[in-house]
């Protein structure tokens, strides 16, 4: 935010993680959120000297309410398809490391100061209003769920 103040609405590379976590179902928790009305799934910026596994966690964590702490690297995520432009006009690039965990329970605490709602979907059923950067996260995801499961 700080930063925000000297460049205004300008493009910022942003380094953060992304949690996939999928239940005993195999479904995936997605939650919407309130900025952009659309689902997304738990993650957000690195803090200075904080590592992106313990990035995720700890956004997963103030997000969800779930306490994660066996993390597997999906994927890194950058480029064009990680443009965004906030809905207030913050633009920026994306590098966002992305890591996938089984989740036993279900006991999901939302922060609702930024999502009003979360659910568990099916692969096959993953809502077309997705967040914008993880879309390509969510095709990645998809893909491989039905090759390893052909």
């Amino acid at each position: 935010m700080e930063l925000r103040k000297l460049v205004g609405h300008q493009p910022l590379i942003m380094v953060g993680a992304t949690m996939l976590l999928i239940n005993q179902q195999q479904e995936l928790l997605m939650i919407k959120r309130t900025d952009n009305l659309c689902w997304g799934v738990p993650g957000g910026s690195i803090e200075l000297g904080e590592s992106l596994e313990e990035c995720a966690s700890r956004e997963t964590c103030e997000e969800v309410g779930i306490k994660v702490d066996q993390l597997k690297l999906f994927g890194i995520y950058s480029g064009e398809e990680m443009h965004y432009t906030y809905p207030n006009g913050d633009e920026v690039y994306m590098v966002s490391a992305v890591f996938l965990s089984k989740i036993n329970h279900e006991c999901i605490q939302l922060n609702l100061d930024e999502h009003s709602a979360y659910r568990f979907f099916k692969l096959n059923e993953i809502p077309d209003e997705v967040s914008p950067p993880i879309k390509p996260i969510l095709r990645d995801l998809i893909s491989t769920y039905k090759e390893s499961h052909a």
